[in-house]
C-alpha cells in the first residue's frame, strides 16, 4: 500500500512567496540597471555631455523593479494559493481512498 501524502502546510506560502518576490525583484531591478545605464550611456554620448548615472537608478531602475516586485508579489502569492487548495483537495482524496 503506497504512503499517503502529508497534509499541505498553510504557513509555507507566505515564506515562498516573499522569496520568489524577493528573487523576482532583484533580478528586474539588475537588468533594469543594465538598460538604464546603457541608455544614460547612449544618450549622454548623442549630446556630448558627461553620464549621469543616478538617473539611471532612480529614473529607471527603482520604479522598474517596483512595479515588477508588485506584479510578482500577486502572481506569487495567487499561484501558491491554488496550489495550496489543489494540494489540500488531493490529499482529502488520497486519505478517502
Amino acid at each position: 500500500m503506497p504512503p499517503t501524502p502529508r497534509p499541505p502546510r498553510w504557513y509555507a506560502i507566505p515564506v515562498r512567496v516573499l522569496l520568489v518576490t524577493f528573487i523576482g525583484t532583484l533580478l528586474c531591478f539588475a537588468v533594469s540597471l543594465l538598460l538604464g545605464i546603457i541608455g544614460t550611456v547612449i544618450f549622454s554620448a548623442h549630446r556630448g555631455v558627461h553620464p549621469n548615472m543616478t538617473q539611471a537608478y532612480r529614473l529607471i531602475a527603482l520604479p522598474a523593479a517596483v512595479v515588477a516586485g508588485s506584479i510578482i508579489f500577486v502572481l506569487a502569492l495567487t499561484m501558491e494559493i491554488r496550489h495550496y487548495r489543489q494540494s489540500k483537495t488531493l490529499a482529502a482524496i488520497a486519505r478517502l481512498s
